[in-house]
């Protein structure tokens, strides 16, 4: 898999595709226009927001800094479960300043039940073509079946918390059955566990640093990682992760890594 790059991309099941992983914003404010413009320059294909970051304007005035053209840039954003998603979603665009968003999802579930309205909100949105694709976050895998079952929509994509510490092979089983890409938040565990002595043994073969093998691991698992980063050092770390390749071995080694850990307190699925 080490001829891939940062152009290579993922099917979604709408038949379009998505790029292997992507800059993310969240607690992104300090500077926001800087970062994802160097990000930009660098090379990164996808910036992933949501309206409740308060990094959306910041996106738009980084994407015309950049240089680069619109539709060379995958935007993600959300839309959360208390508003009303139609209209949550002109508002992101007019902060984007962008016309459609590649890809809407739904923040997370509200408490009472898997958020039918709000789904119904972004079928719409992208039967008017502010959206090109729509889907969720940190749904469990019963939450998606029942949103199918109530609107026969499924899903392009559910972004969920997700790194060799905490993860679920019934929750990637369930998403390749159903061709549903997964998109990892937070898959460098929010900094908490790179000095693993696994993780670091492993880096230290590579010439790679922890971070890169994380990040690797979940392009090589299929899996899309949206890394944050907020230095120009860690930008250029992050996307410099397609000329080596984790072996099975290796991969296995990750893996055994996993005890459900959460930079949340717990995973939001199954």
């Amino acid at each position: 898999m080490a001829n891939l790059d940062s152009l290579a991309t993922v099917h979604l099941n709408t038949g379009r595709r998505m790029p292997v992983m992507g800059l993310g914003t969240w607690q992104l404010t300090h500077d926001t226009a800087g970062t994802v413009a160097a990000a930009l320059k660098l090379g990164y294909p996808m910036i992933d927001t949501s309206g409740d970051y308060g990094t959306q304007p910041g996106i738009a005035e980084g994407i015309k800094k950049s240089g680069r053209s619109r539709k060379e840039i995958y935007i993600v954003s959300k839309v959360e479960d208390d508003e009303d998603a139609y209209d949550a979603t002109h508002k992101n665009l007019r902060e984007l300043d962008t016309n459609y968003a590649d890809l809407m999802l739904i923040h997370r579930p509200p408490d009472d039940g898997v958020g039918e309205l709000s789904w119904r909100g972004l079928i719409r949105a992208r039967d008017e073509g502010l959206v090109r694709d729509i889907g969720v976050s940190n749904y469990s895998a019963e939450q998606i079946d029942a949103l199918v079952e109530a609107t026969g929509e499924t899903p392009a994509v559910n972004q969920i918390e997700w790194s060799p510490f905490g993860f679920s092979e019934e929750m990637l089983d369930y998403a390749r059955e159903n061709n549903i890409v997964l998109q990892a938040y937070s898959p460098l565990t929010r900094d908490t566990r790179l000095d693993d002595p696994t993780l670091r043994d492993i880096a230290a073969r590579h010439g790679k640093s922890p971070a890169q093998v994380l990040i690797r691991w979940d392009i090589q698992r299929g899996v899309v990682p949206v890394p944050k980063a907020n230095r120009r050092a860690h930008l250029e770390e992050n996307i410099d992760v397609f000329d080596f390749d984790l072996s099975r071995a290796e991969m296995k080694d990750l893996e055994a890594l996993n005890e459900r850990y959460s930079a949340l307190g717990r995973l939001p699925y199954n």
